[in-house]
């Protein structure tokens, strides 16, 4: 058989367990392991499945999943959710769409100390949703706001995200969350100028609130002050070099767990719930990654990726026409499949092509600086899947939490969003720079 029809049935093999229901971390490494025997012998096979776990559950890089996780939270258990959205209310409330600036705000500060973007969306369902209700704000837009929210917590460190395609593609991670910092922004940018669009356009969506006085504002401040502590402690330590970023998880970890204590915010019953659902997550992000490293090695062994550049080389299309192509690809793939999913399949065979476009697109340029600027695209496209339809897993948690609003009403709401999304998106692709400049000024 030919390397690409190895690759192409393994792939449907992959698909045809998912289907069964079988977890897509269990199924890669099903079809990683059977793969890998069927063209080296079971042997070597056996001995695949028994190093790749071990090297996982012992690799220091993926350590700092559950210590986000865990920051996470007890960064919620401590209130610090309310706390920044109140402190941005305060200052920002009076302005005509300004729950919405506000909501965008502290959903992008909050992410610094959350490790998970669905978690931030949930925290500011509860937090800002009754506010913008009882302001008047129309329920598509008040959605649309609080899912664009959270889906900025990908591309903000510590993002779990980054840490996966890392760990994945072999690049330092302290490197990727740099090179996240300047599209963060940005991204932080577009959405707002959604929103100023919007209520300009629908002045309705937004009513003005009152001014909130200068005593209510720095009370606001006041009770905030922890959190703007966490971030500037732990944040300012990873990015000066004073922590390596599995010290940072640790640090961020235990300082959420302590203000936790001092707010009387946790007892044994959130302690626990809080231990479970984080374990939870990293036992399905372990698997996850050792299913994706194993099928790695099977589609390796069968000479898959080289020969899909092969392929890719014979089309004879410009470098930025296949860019655009795997760009549509994985949008139309996010609409119907988990987005974090449809990367870890497709990474071993997608980034050898980007890195050999690169020589194209960007000559000069390391095949390293290549894989993050790869990376902050990958994490975009996952931001746009968690609110594109028909899936948008941000949009069905929104609409759990507030069921009197019906689905295609939040979909209404983030659909200017997933315009702003896209005008990023095609930003960094034309403009490496925009995430490589970063890490070109501060090496490690």
């Amino acid at each position: 058989m030919s390397p690409l029809e190895i690759g192409g049935l393994g792939i449907l093999a992959l698909f045809a367990l998912m289907l069964i229901q079988i977890p897509i971390g269990f199924a890669m490494i099903i079809v990683g392991v059977v793969g890998f025997a069927l063209q080296g012998g079971w042997g070597p096979a056996v001995t695949l499945l028994v190093n790749e776990p071990s090297g996982v559950l012992s690799s220091a890089e993926l350590a700092t999943v559950p210590l986000f996780l865990l920051m996470g939270t007890f960064a919620s258990v401590a209130g610090f959710s309310t706390d920044i959205y109140n402190l941005a209310a305060a200052f920002l409330g009076h302005r005509r769409g300004g729950l919405a600036y506000a909501t965008i705000g502290g959903s992008a500060a909050f992410g610094v100390v959350c490790g998970s973007s669905t978690a931030t969306a949930a925290t500011f369902a509860k937090a800002a949703l009754p506010e913008m209700l009882k302001r008047g704000y129309s329920p598509a837009f008040s959605t649309g706001t609080i899912a664009a929210g959270g889906t900025l917590k990908s591309l903000i460190p510590p993002s779990i995200v980054m840490i996966l395609y890392c760990i994945v593609s072999k690049a330092f991670i302290l490197d990727l969350f740099r090179a996240a910092i300047v599209p963060a922004i940005l991204a932080i940018a577009v959405n707002l100028i959604a929103i100023a669009i919007m209520v300009r356009l629908n002045p309705a969506a937004a009513p003005l609130g009152p001014r909130i006085p200068w005593e209510e504002r720095w009370a606001a401040l006041r009770a905030a002050a922890p959190l703007l502590f966490l971030v500037i402690a732990v944040f300012g330590g990873l990015y000066s070099g004073i922590f390596t970023v599995t010290e940072a998880a640790s640090v961020a970890a235990v300082l959420s767990l302590l203000f936790a204590l001092a707010r009387g915010r946790l007892n044994w019953t959130t302690l626990w719930q809080g231990l479970r659902e984080s374990a939870s997550a990293t036992g399905m992000i372990y698997v996850m990654i050792m299913g994706s490293l194993i099928f790695t090695y099977f589609l390796n062994l069968g000479r898959v990726p080289e020969a899909f550049v092969g392929w890719i080389a014979q089309l004879n299309w410009p470098p930025l026409a296949i860019v655009a192509g795997l760009l549509l690809a994985y949008l139309i793939l996010g609409a119907v499949f988990d987005e974090i999913s449809a990367m870890l399949i497709t990474l071993p065979l997608v980034l050898p092509v980007i890195q050999k476009l690169a020589l194209a697109l960007m000559p000069g340029v390391s095949q390293d600086m290549v894989s993050l600027w790869w990376g902050i695209i990958n994490v975009v496209i996952i931001e746009l899947g968690m609110i594109i339809p028909p899936i948008g897993i941000i949009v069905f948690i929104l609409h759990g939490l507030a069921p009197q609003i019906a689905i295609r009403t939040i979909y209404r709401g983030v659909t200017p969003f997933i315009f702003a999304d896209l005008v990023l998106l095609a930003l960094l692709t034309l403009f490496p720079a925009i995430s490589l400049w970063l890490p070109r000024v501060l090496p490690a």
